[in-house]
């Protein structure tokens, strides 16, 4: 199962992530659209609070909290999907684009395939998987592949100290975070309903 994260009522939004998918499918992967949990659309605080995750770990300078925290429960949602699935799930967020075939990696933890999108990052020293060291924390989350066993691991650990979903899934949280090298994916847009900068061309203040 592939998805990408897409704002429905956002045309903008669709548009790219349907580059995204055709991306994808020159590559040899098929991805479906998966709708994005907005505050328009949900009552983010009360879907939080019933699957026990706290508002209190959102709050950055940078972010629209609101925003911050539907785009963490548009990953949790297909989280929950990836934990009840016999396979690996890839996720894109709407920006994402395949540039590369995505191998057919087996694994039981989270691999980020996407090219660091901001800030300063260390270029892996070899090929093929690794243990993540481009960053301490997904270097974007716009392209990474969870495992059912790693799926149920961040969901229960989404009820202790959720968080902006690139930098809470940090080395520090999670012993199974890796990445593959040379990076298949790339973001390319300077769309961001999260950054409090609507549009934005300098990169995050995230290093």
């Amino acid at each position: 199962m592939n998805y990408v994260i897409a704002i429905q009522d956002n045309e903008r939004s669709v548009n790219i992530a349907n580059r995204c998918i055709k991306s994808a499918a020159k590559h040899g992967t098929t991805v479906e659209m998966f709708s994005a949990v907005t505050p328009r659309n949900t009552d983010i605080y009360k879907l939080a609070e019933q699957e026990g995750i706290s508002p209190n770990g959102f709050s950055e300078v940078y972010s629209r909290l609101d925003n911050c925290i539907a785009a963490f429960l548009s990953h949790y949602s297909i989280w929950k999907l990836a934990a009840e699935a016999s396979q690996p799930v890839t996720i894109f967020e709407h920006d994402a684009v395949v540039v590369d075939y995505i191998d057919n990696v087996q694994f039981d933890r989270v691999v980020t395939l996407g090219k660091p999108s901001y800030g300063k990052h260390v270029q892996a020293p070899i090929l093929g998987l690794g243990s993540l060291i481009s960053k301490q924390y997904l270097p974007g989350a716009h392209a990474y592949i969870v495992s059912p066993i790693a799926a149920k691991k961040m969901i229960k650990r989404a009820k202790i100290d959720a968080g902006p979903t690139d930098v809470w899934i940090h080395n520090e949280r999670f012993d199974f975070i890796q990445e593959y090298y040379p990076w298949c994916c790339e973001a390319k847009d300077n769309f961001s309903t999260i950054q409090v900068c609507l549009l934005y061309t300098s990169p995050s203040p995230r290093d």
